[in-house]
């Protein structure tokens, strides 16, 4: 899994995107994400997440098993 192509996808539909993408078993299919974003603002949690997941979820449904997901709204 290519870390840096996570991080584009994100980046190219939340534009102010802050990503930190970890491997969180060391197989590189379970991974942890830390995002932060003013667009995140005024949203639910679910809300934040599923922006995230509908991003991901075509492009990685084949390389990903799990996903951990922790979103900031910016100042």
């Amino acid at each position: 899994m290519d870390f840096e192509k996570i991080k584009e996808l994100i980046k190219s539909q939340i534009d102010d995107a802050d990503v930190e993408v970890t491997d969180l078993t060391g197989t590189r299919d379970h991974l942890g994400l830390v995002i932060s974003s003013q667009h995140f603002k005024g949203k639910m949690l679910i809300e934040q997440h599923r922006m995230v997941m509908d991003i991901l979820k075509d492009d990685l449904k084949e390389d990903l098993h799990a996903v951990k997901i922790k979103t900031i709204v910016k100042n």
